[in-house]
């Protein structure tokens, strides 16, 4: 199963990191990295290309409110399922583009409404960054990433676009893709969902008239300046990503080495 001749009706971004380049003239390798969103709307036709793809580890990002809300996720063989929610329900960031997304009361949110939608999800990145529970989340899963037993590695959150958006980053990272090959790949989430976001920023509309187009549109898209908001937090706390992956992550010289051996052609 090549890079490109797979797709999932029910979870239109999906995709498999294989076949990125790194600096050093390597590749990722095909069928081990397969980032998604939630896998509760996979049709028939869909979990017969997830058996093909044969899954050994399956990471869902959302914490338990969000999956309470969701349909469950339809899986196929035996994976190891590894719950890591990286969700912090007190960040106010969190609790207003909720709050937007599902049409709930924004009474409260004045201020963040004010600033707009689009840097409440800046925010959101840089907390990926600077959250002891986002670290913790993220730490772990590139430690199952680099272990076979748990290759293919499947990672997921809701709309995976951001919370899997910024592991991807990492992973692609810690394995030498450079910076502009990441950030496409983070963007191709744009072109992968046109039709899914309209149908969803209608809905959006529908439920609350008032709001506007642009706040539901900086909600379901991807924007380079959530992603610069991320690696800006890198750089303030840490200095670099190199050192954001050891002193952010622990992602030690092994687990580094590791990850290149079992994840790159």
């Amino acid at each position: 199963m090549s890079v490109r001749d797979w797709q999932l009706v029910g979870a239109p971004n999906a995709r498999d990191l294989g076949g990125l380049p790194t600096t050093d003239g390597r590749r990722v390798r095909v069928g081990r990295l397969i980032r998604t969103p939630a896998l509760g709307r996979l049709t028939e036709a869909d979990l017969t290309v997830l058996g093909r793809l044969a899954p050994a580890c399956v990471v869902d990002l959302r914490d338990d409110s969000e999956t309470a809300l969701a349909p469950p996720n339809r899986l196929v063989g035996d994976p190891r399922l590894v719950r890591l929610p990286v969700l912090d329900p007190a960040h106010p960031g969190f609790t207003y583009l909720s709050a937007v997304l599902h049409g709930h009361d924004l009474t409260g949110y004045d201020e963040l409404a004010r600033r707009g939608a689009a840097a409440a999800m800046a925010e959101v990145y840089r907390w990926f960054v600077s959250g002891a529970v986002a670290r913790e989340g993220f730490a772990h899963a590139v430690r199952l990433a680099a272990d076979p037993a748990h290759l293919p590695l499947l990672f997921h959150c809701s709309a995976g676009k951001d919370r899997t958006g910024w592991l991807a980053v990492v992973l692609l990272t810690a394995l030498g893709v450079d910076e502009a090959t990441v950030r496409a790949d983070y963007l191709r989430h744009n072109d992968l969902t046109v039709e899914s976001r309209a149908t969803m920023s209608a809905a959006m509309l529908r439920r609350r008239p008032e709001l506007d187009p642009e706040t539901a549109q900086a909600v379901l898209e991807v924007r380079p300046e959530y992603l610069d908001a991320g690696y800006d937090e890198v750089r303030r706390m840490f200095g670099s990503f190199d050192a954001y992956l050891v002193d952010g992550l622990g992602v030690t010289a092994e687990v580094r080495v590791a990850l290149r051996a079992h994840l790159l052609e």
